[in-house]
């Protein structure tokens, strides 16, 4: 859904009723999930925020949209908490009025290294995240957007990511699984939603100059994998930010169940 999208209808400063997209973005507090908050909001969405600390950054976040003259809401939520993932659409429903789209960013990585060194701890909390709460915060949005269930129809982006294709052996084997989960998760949604006025795309990045590295104890990650990369170097956060915002936008209106990589060639 872009900008021309259909939304919720406000009434503009001429007076004039207008209609905004109104978009959920999980961790959207910093890295990708700040830059696709931006992007759409420069786009003309209305935005719905989660993250699970560094309230101040979501705030800064959250004000440089509103500048870009966006309504932003946000909320503080741990999404592995997967009754309060379950409850989130909800919550987005009641305080926008209505959601036309949701962008599932949030994510960790866990620990970077060998299979065999992957606890079950962590690769529990990975599934969690990135895949239980994915599961259930769609199947909600899914719900309240199906034409077929009075909704206006909408839009979702996963974001997953090149690991998926490759496996990331020696690096984090459970995160690529959860991300090839979420690649079936597009695929199948896409097929059922289909014809209910739903679009489920995912966008996949590769090596991304954002802090997901370090928090899984490699801060070097970025400048270490560059010359592995065909183009040379990470991407940055705004480039996989414009890959979603052209799946969330009418001119994506044919396409559905799609993949764009963002991996400068990897």
């Amino acid at each position: 859904m872009g900008a021309r999208a259909r939304g919720v209808e406000r009434i503009g400063v001429s007076g004039v009723a207008n209609e905004r997209p109104v978009t959920i973005v999980t961790g959207g507090s910093r890295g990708i999930g700040a830059a696709v908050a931006r992007r759409l909001a420069a786009d003309g969405h209305d935005l719905f925020l989660t993250y699970r600390e560094r309230a101040a950054e979501a705030e800064r976040v959250a004000a440089a949209c509103r500048e870009l003259g966006a309504r932003v809401e946000l909320e503080r939520i741990d999404l592995s908490d997967l009754d309060r993932a379950e409850g989130l659409v909800g919550r987005a429903v009641a305080a926008m009025g209505a959601v036309t789209g949701l962008v599932n960013n949030a994510g960790i990585t866990g620990r970077i290294g060998g299979f065999l060194d992957a606890p079950r701890d962590e690769i529990e909390a990975v599934f969690r995240l990135n895949t239980l709460s994915q599961i259930l915060v769609t199947q909600a949005a899914l719900a309240h957007m199906s034409t077929a269930r009075g909704g206006r129809g909408g839009a979702i982006v996963n974001v997953s990511s090149s690991a998926a294709s490759h496996g990331a052996g020696g690096v984090y084997i459970p995160y690529a699984m959860s991300k090839a989960a979420t690649n079936a998760l597009t695929l199948g949604a896409s097929r059922e939603f289909a014809a209910q006025g739903v679009r489920v795309n995912t966008v996949s990045p590769g090596t991304t100059d954002t802090e997901i590295h370090a928090a899984g104890g490699q801060p070097n990650a970025v400048t270490e994998r560059a010359g592995r990369i065909p183009m040379g170097r990470a991407g940055r956060p705004e480039e996989v930010a414009a890959a979603v915002a052209y799946l969330m936008s009418d001119e994506a209106s044919y396409t559905t169940g799609a993949e764009i990589k963002v991996t400068g060639g990897s």
